[in-house]
């Protein structure tokens, strides 16, 4: 070892000890405030303010979660310092952070045995939570069970009651998925009147999905509520001025309004259709993205046609397996743009399948030409007739066009943007 490897080695020892001894001062100083806590019973549940460490950290986990001071000490020691201070806590809050930490540092683990057994260790923490009516616990449990992350597939039976639990114990978002749960049927036969109700409770606390949803229903009279264009739109604009990428919906909503427009109610403006259209892309709506694709491509809404936004905003809206955006990358690598895309049957080909397996129609029918005529790995008339077959049995009619006998233009993918939409 080099004598600046060795100095090296010596500064890193003395900063790992210095760690250790910071978390061991915050662990005592915890133990020291709960004791001192425990000799106030007049205060059932709360935390007299004399009593409080003008330093929050002391009550915090943050110090233990990856990426924080925690990062000088090894993957078991970190969960093992976790696991022991939560344990010597009575706070559902820090232990709800435990069992969060376990299931998000499991899921980055490859040893399948240990993250099972923190997933197991994580889920009866929470299950315990729950049944001792911690709300976040509640909701986050019945997360699990419906994404599919406890058995593996959606359980919407086990997720249905912990969201109503978790509602009555004033949770937003919980509110919102038992609207949605008797909405669609998950977990519990369809009722349109308690979806409402429950989706009113969660919009009174400001969540934007069941403002979003509620705002939908009100506008075009579904859930057995009577159409209210005027009240509809209140609930979008305010859906908007809340909408996060989860919800970005009602940004959407509006824009598609500001298209067409309602009498007395909703004005036409392809400008503020743009901006809305823009919010909800940078929120990740895949929709907005290829709206906006389709504007700066052909010059809609008062966009000038700019083949570097269209594609850029097609890239957005295929990065997440949109198949109408997919299939329009494909069309602009098909014939690319000078300065700014090269062209590229190879990329034409992987975008065009990446549509076609989204049952795209036109997207299957140019995988069948792609095939017939050479574009992509290989040229093989038996499997462009099997593409033409699946086209066909979506709907194109130029691919039962094909089947009968009449012929492709060979040529299609010289000619310019405009005059290649034969084909794609």
């Amino acid at each position: 070892m080099s004598f600046q490897q060795q100095q090296q080695y010596e500064r890193d020892q003395q900063l790992y000890q210095q760690q250790q001894y910071e978390q061991a001062q915050l662990w005592q100083q915890q133990q020291d405030l709960q004791q001192q806590l425990q000799q106030y019973p007049q205060y059932p549940g709360q935390q007299p303010e004399e009593f409080l460490p003008q330093d929050q950290s002391v009550l915090s986990h943050d110090h233990l979660k990856p990426g924080h001071k925690a990062t000088l000490l090894s993957y078991t020691q970190t969960l093992e310092l976790y696991r022991q201070n939560a344990k010597k806590t009575n706070d559902p809050e820090l232990q709800f952070e435990f069992a969060a930490f376990m299931i998000d540092a499991g899921k980055a683990l490859e040893d399948a045995q240990t993250r099972a057994e923190l997933f197991d260790e994580a889920m009866k923490l929470l299950r315990k939570l729950a049944s001792n009516g911690h709300a976040e616990s509640q909701h986050y449990l019945a997360e699990c069970y419906a994404s599919g992350f406890a058995k593996g597939k959606p359980d919407f039976d086990k997720a249905f009651p912990l969201w109503v639990q978790a509602s009555k114990h004033g949770h937003p978002d919980a509110a919102y998925r038992t609207g949605k749960c008797y909405d669609e049927g998950l977990g519990v036969r369809k009722d349109s009147a308690r979806a409402v109700q429950f989706y009113r409770k969660a919009a009174s606390a400001n969540h934007p999905g069941a403002m979003w949803r509620l705002g939908v229903v009100t506008l075009y009279g579904e859930l057995g509520l009577t159409a209210s264009p005027r009240d509809g739109v209140k609930w979008l604009k305010r859906s908007a001025q809340a909408a996060t990428p989860e919800f970005p919906f009602a940004l959407y909503e509006l824009a598609q309004l500001h298209e067409r427009g309602i009498e007395n109610i909703v004005f036409v403006d392809p400008e503020y259709s743009v901006s809305l259209y823009s919010q909800a892309a940078e929120l990740g709506h895949a929709d907005s993205a290829f709206r906006l694709g389709e504007c700066w491509e052909y010059g809609k809404l008062g966009c000038k046609q700019d083949p570097r936004l269209s594609i850029h905003y097609y890239t957005l809206a295929a990065q997440q397996e949109h198949p109408e955006a997919c299939f329009a990358l494909a069309a602009w690598y098909l014939v690319g743009s000078e300065g700014v895309l090269p062209q590229s049957d190879a990329e034409a080909y992987i975008w065009a399948h990446r549509a076609a397996e989204k049952n795209l129609s036109k997207a299957l029918y140019a995988m069948g030409y792609f095939t017939e005529v050479g574009i992509g790995p290989r040229k093989d008339m038996e499997e462009a007739i099997g593409w033409y077959k699946k086209a066909a049995a979506a709907g194109d009619k130029r691919a039962v066009q094909r089947l009968e006998g009449v012929p492709v233009d060979a040529n299609a993918k010289d000619k310019n943007k405009d005059e290649k939409c034969t084909i794609m």
